[in-house]
């Protein structure tokens, strides 16, 4: 068999995924724009300028400065208005964060999932989080032993800060909510994707999985989901879960029971059949077309 490799990741990517971490300046300009994996990742934003921002099923248009918490379980974008746009933006893993005593992230009303995750901001508010977010950025470049507990500090100081603070009211629900909702849950599929880790499996694999991270009834998903694409909801996940298996089969010299368990199945066997449903062959046999 040919030598197999797993998919690269961005030099930030790489780096991001080691640290748990990275804080870093929005310029208006663009240039701090990051690509990394939106699935593993909390977002915390402090921003000032004009934008309208999609969350899950809602969207929130405000024009000043904003603080934003993204959960990466729930499908969030983000359009920019006007050109003078400034701010910060910090990364973090749960891990990182997370101390024996802490909850999840999940259940914090910043980050829950139905939640409204943007404050809007004063501008004696504004200068405070700011000197926050530089500290961060400052002791990130430093050689401090202990900075990742002064950062995992300030980190914990802002949610304080913002759990102070009124959510905006400043919502648009979505004119087309079959649209926008279908919308949600093929982005969320997508960020399911791609796995990297055998040690980190899918962890949406049903239709109820993503109809209880959308805070939705799944007849409900499935009802809107397929009057909009005319596919059913598991025909959707079960399509790209396919396609992903097919890509770690011919791009990764995992084995077979690996990339099963890492797709969610219980026993290679179930794999197996699965495979051979969707696509007429086995999981083996396609690898072997490779040799």
């Amino acid at each position: 068999m040919q030598n197999k490799h797993i998919r690269s990741v961005s030099e930030f990517n790489n780096e991001l995924k080691l640290k748990g971490f990275n804080v870093f300046q929005i310029e208006s300009d663009g240039a701090a724009t990051r690509i990394y994996s939106r699935k593993d990742f909390y977002k915390i934003c402090l921003t000032t300028g004009k934008s309208i921002i999609h969350y899950a099923d809602k969207s929130f248009e405000q024009d000043g400065t904003v603080l934003f918490f993204g959960n990466p379980h729930v499908p969030y974008s983000w359009e920019t208005i006007t050109t003078s746009y400034v701010g910060y933006t910090c990364l973090f893993s749960e891990d990182f964060l997370k101390s024996d005593r802490s909850a999840s992230l999940q259940h914090s009303p910043l980050f829950k999932i139905g939640g409204t995750p943007i404050l809007k901001i004063t501008e004696e508010q504004r200068e405070f989080l700011s000197t926050l977010f530089q500290k961060m950025i400052e002791e990130q470049q430093a050689e401090y032993i202990y900075k990742d507990d002064l950062i995992r500090n300030y980190i914990n100081l802002i949610i304080h800060e913002a759990l102070k603070l009124t959510p905006s009211e400043n919502v648009d629900q979505h004119r087309n909510a079959s649209s926008r909702i279908t919308s949600v849950f093929l982005e969320l599929l997508e960020r399911q994707f791609p796995i990297e880790d055998t040690r980190k499996p899918l962890q949406l694999k049903t239709a109820q999985d993503y109809a209880k991270n959308l805070n939705i009834h799944a007849n409900y998903l499935n009802r809107v989901v397929k009057e909009v694409t005319g596919k059913a909801t598991t025909t959707h996940i079960s399509e790209r879960i396919i396609s992903e298996a097919k890509a770690l089969l011919l791009h990764t010299d995992w084995n077979i029971s690996d990339i099963a368990y890492a797709l969610g199945f219980e026993y290679p066997t179930y794999f197996n059949n699965f495979f051979k449903k969707m696509t007429g062959t086995n999981p083996k046999a396609l690898r072997m077309q490779e040799v």
